[in-house]
């Protein structure tokens, strides 16, 4: 639906078999499912050919429903006519699409797949591999259709890889906590009597006192911080503390793996 509501009348080729597909119907007048159909086909036997156990049933099921969908939808109307809004929100709808896909352990094939055969038969990495080809699309959505229309492409690519972190880890945030302390005995109580978090005491040593010292690791919720903060500082007024965030957090009293 993104795709022929937004992106393909828009010209707006951000990236993957879609954006070929795109160029390729501007160009030759050939229908995008046709083109994406001729590229993923062949994709799908190199991969069984040299991915080997490697290369899902789910990844053949998304290669050949995907170009069939945009088939069946190429009749829609186009929402819009103005490139920024086409992009953003076609950005949006292809992250949201591929972030359900990718967390059902899946894929939609198509580029994907040769930068999976980059990455195994160069060593340059999958994510390097990807942003190379997706480059390429862009590259010639630039010559085919104007520099600015391969700006908005960028633009696209970019809101589709952050919607797609955003379905893949969600929206809450969580924090994770380095103490370093001479009272980690006193601190280790309060975290786990007064706050209520479970902990894990690692083995130190200090590169200028040459003594071994323990570090408490914590991982606590965003609205937790704050009251974690005040029990160490209440426990310890010197403590060393170190905050950062972290996306995504499996187990006990988080996310379920």
């Amino acid at each position: 639906l993104t795709f022929n509501t937004l992106l393909n009348p828009n010209q707006i080729a951000s990236g993957g078999v879609a954006g070929i597909s795109t160029i390729v119907d501007y160009y030759f007048g050939v229908p995008p499912a046709i083109t994406q159909w001729a590229f993923n086909i062949p994709l799908i036997i190199l991969g069984m050919l040299l991915l080997g156990r490697n290369f899902g049933i789910r990844t053949v099921i998304g290669s050949l429903i995907l170009p069939l969908l945009v088939f069946l939808t190429s009749g829609f109307e186009p929402l819009t006519n103005n490139y920024l809004l086409a992009s953003i929100f076609g950005g949006l709808g292809t992250g949201l699409g591929l972030g359900l896909v990718f967390r059902g352990n899946s894929s939609t094939g198509g580029l994907d797949l040769a930068a999976q055969i980059i990455h195994k038969y160069t060593g340059l990495g999958l994510g390097l591999s990807i942003a190379m080809l997706d480059g390429c699309v862009i590259f010639l959505a630039g010559i085919v259709f104007s520099l600015e229309m391969a700006m908005f492409a960028l633009i696209g690519l970019f809101v589709t890889s952050k919607t797609i972190d955003l379905v893949q880890l969600g929206l809450s945030y969580s924090k994770v906590a380095f103490i370093i302390s001479n009272h980690t005995d006193r601190i280790e109580q309060t975290i786990l009597h007064d706050l209520d978090r479970g902990l894990t005491k690692l083995s130190g040593y200090g590169g200028y006192t040459k003594q071994p010292k323990h570090v408490l690791m914590v991982v606590v919720r965003q609205k937790e911080i704050n009251r974690l903060k005040s029990l160490v500082r209440a426990a310890d007024p010197h403590a060393f503390v170190i905050i950062s965030s972290t996306t995504e957090v499996l187990g006990e009293g988080f996310k379920r793996t």
